[in-house]
């Protein structure tokens, strides 16, 4: 028995048991890749070891650059709101630009899985000791930047190589990347809570990058057949041999066209949220509450990040098929959050807590649903290409909230080239 998907409203799809075709089923089993649970096990933890870099540089924002400013935080406007000089919008520029970058190049560049992760658990690592040493904003941008690379080059890589593994590797790789947002936010913040400071913090996540190596290569089972159309005869899409492998860079390109419709709504769930968490949070203040300015910001990222947990280890119980339904959502967050840090009027920081979890929901959905609705409808002969290039979607979204939360900030806050708030 295998399972089927319902459709409900077009929306959402919960899976129950059935068996399906039979023509599909019966062909050729003996190639189709193991559902292993040492690859399930793998991919969790490279989900994990991908994202757990950027989430803590985006969780210290607050933090490295009140440090570098000498604790310099202004207040601004006739609700005394805490500013920092720079917004934390530069921080997620720095976090996310790299990583835009090497992702576009990624699907053109040559698939050396094992010297790809080498070079990004070795970027990861250079990227915690930059930062837990700078003594310039330049300096630890460029350490932020280094593990946006790390990053960057990863999550392609990883998705990619997914395709010679079962498809329900799609599920942990998203399960750990949202795991990576609890356990990267929280390490942060309870290591900055019991007493060590910044430099101790980030030379201490080094044994996440390290990890992640141990996983590749020691863990992680070797594939069988690195054809991709062995890999996946059987699987219930379009047959390999109608669309055969691409043979030139253009016509990987024009094949860009048939993917817009996953690229365009995941893109706007991340600007939306990007904007909101990089752009918003540091302004959403409650003053003489048990939290100060900077740990408030800090438990935002870790409510945030519960969010996404929860919805990217979703993808088995419940499936949304339209993610455009969730960037409309996320757009409706964007509205409220703005004007709560202008007006300030919510009366309980535990709004805005849920509001937040709400918030994480929809991004973690949109991540997962779009990618495992790829490895089950996408043909095998384009699936390894279409995840690399749709990696483009969410970091697009995030570079695009990046250059709109400074001018944000300048504006709510009054720092110089916005309006002073009175």
């Amino acid at each position: 028995m295998t399972k089927k998907t319902f459709k409900v409203n077009d929306v959402f799809a919960i899976t129950g048991d059935q068996t399906s075709n039979k023509d599909v089923e019966t062909s050729d089993e003996k190639h189709r890749p193991e559902n292993n649970w040492r690859d399930l096990v793998s991919y969790w933890i490279f989900g994990l070891c991908n994202n757990f870099g950027y989430v803590v540089m985006l969780t210290a924002a607050h933090d490295i650059l009140k440090e570098l400013n000498g604790e310099q935080e202004t207040h601004h406007g006739g609700s005394n709101r805490p500013c920092n000089i720079v917004s934390t919008g530069a921080i997620l520029l720095a976090d996310i630009i790299p990583g835009l970058i090497i992702k576009f190049l990624s699907p053109f560049l040559p698939f050396w899985h094992r010297t790809r992760i080498s070079i990004s658990c070795a970027a990861a690592v250079g990227g915690f000791v930059v930062v837990a040493f700078a003594k310039t904003e330049t300096l630890a941008l460029t350490g932020v930047a280094l593990t946006s690379f790390a990053s960057g080059l990863g999550e392609p890589t990883f998705l990619a190589y997914s395709a010679f593994f079962h498809h329900n590797v799609i599920s942990t790789w998203s399960s750990g990347t949202g795991g990576a947002g609890i356990a990267g936010s929280l390490a942060y913040s309870v290591l900055r809570a019991v007493g060590l400071t910044t430099q101790q913090t980030m030379l201490v996540m080094i044994v996440v990058p390290a990890l992640e190596l141990l996983t590749f290569f020691f863990l992680l089972t070797t594939p069988k057949s690195h054809n991709i159309e062995d890999h996946h005869v059987g699987d219930n899409v379009k047959a390999s041999n109608d669309l055969p492998a691409f043979t030139s860079t253009k016509e990987k390109i024009f094949y860009i066209k048939r993917l817009v419709h996953f690229m365009v709504p995941l893109c706007l769930v991340y600007l939306f949220e990007y904007f909101i968490n990089q752009g918003l949070y540091e302004l959403v203040y409650f003053p003489d509450i048990f939290l100060d300015s900077s740990e408030q910001y800090r438990w935002y990222q870790v409510t945030y990040q519960i969010g996404v947990f929860i919805s990217r280890s979703s993808v088995n119980i419940i499936h949304i098929r339209q993610i455009w339904v969730m960037a409309l959502l996320q757009g409706l967050n964007v509205i409220f959050f703005t004007f709560e840090a202008y007006y300030m009027f919510t009366p309980s920081i535990w709004i805005i807590f849920a509001l937040i979890v709400f918030e994480g929901l929809l991004g973690g959905g949109s991540y997962v649903n779009t990618f495992y609705r790829m490895s089950r409808e996408i043909p095998a002969t384009r699936r390894e290409y279409a995840m690399m290039v749709v990696t483009l979607s969410d970091s697009l979204g995030i570079t695009l909230a990046g250059f709109l939360a400074m001018p944000m900030h300048n504006w709510m806050c009054g720092t110089p080239g916005g309006i002073r708030l009175q």
